[in-house]
């Protein structure tokens, strides 16, 4: 007899900026079979890009996406979520109310820079997971790798005034720590549901990559050299 396949009724977001390996948190996260399938349900483009043609517009219907192929058997679910898609899909419906027991889950990159100069490669390439094929060549544009700065700087801090404005203290997971040890992130996350220890990571289920590489280090450097300055500080 095939088990019993309980409703969704707890779950988590991860809320997070781009470019903050939390693809690959995600994935760690899937490959338990026991922390849901967190993915961007409220990035229809995205959702159709990389896992489900069909996905839909309408954030009620992804609402439904979240709480049946986000959720594993055990009725968890997760999500990943970034400041524009909050800004797009409260536009029609309190999601936080549509979602029961949520919890949060706040990831963060202390290398800022190495975000931003990410986030300026995915865009140039269209890379934006390891296991995709670039569609064009990366080329330093220090102007823009300081804008890609203000925008994860923003975003955090959106983030920021998000839990302090309605009381939450999220669970922190910090993407140099996760990139270390996995499985003290998955096990981070799983503490909200009494489940530290026991939610060993899947490898076998696991197919993405960091895409730091020497490029990257490079950027950092040769952008601390021609746009650093004590002298000034940048708005965001």
């Amino acid at each position: 007899m095939q088990a019993s396949i309980r409703p969704a009724e707890r779950g988590y977001a991860i809320c997070t900026s781009g470019r903050s390996g939390s693809n690959l948190l995600c994935q760690y996260l899937a490959s338990t079979g026991q922390l849901g399938n967190p993915q961007e349900y409220f990035n229809p483009g995205g959702c159709r890009m990389f896992s489900d043609p069909d996905f839909p517009d309408e954030p009620e219907k992804q609402i439904e996406r979240v709480l049946s192929r986000g959720a594993t058997a055990n009725g968890i679910y997760g999500l990943k979520i970034l400041p524009a898609h909050i800004d797009t899909v409260s536009r029609s419906i309190r999601w936080t109310a549509r979602l029961p027991d949520l919890k949060f889950v706040l990831l963060k990159r202390r290398d800022l820079l190495g975000q931003a100069v990410s986030a300026l490669r995915a865009l140039q390439t269209d890379q934006w997971r390891s296991t995709v094929t670039p569609q064009g060549a990366a080329v330093f544009d220090g102007e823009k790798i300081r804008e890609r700065l203000r925008v994860a700087a923003r975003e955090y801090a959106r983030w920021e005034v998000f839990f302090a404005r309605n009381g939450i203290e999220p669970i922190v997971v910090w993407y140099e720590e996760m990139t270390a040890d996995p499985q003290a992130a998955v096990d981070a996350v799983g503490s909200l549901f009494g489940l530290q220890g026991r939610v060993p990571i899947r490898p076998d289920r696991v197919s993405l990559a960091m895409q730091r590489d020497a490029v990257s280090e490079a950027w950092k450097v040769r952008f601390r050299e021609e746009y650093g300055g004590l002298d000034e500080l940048d708005g965001v």
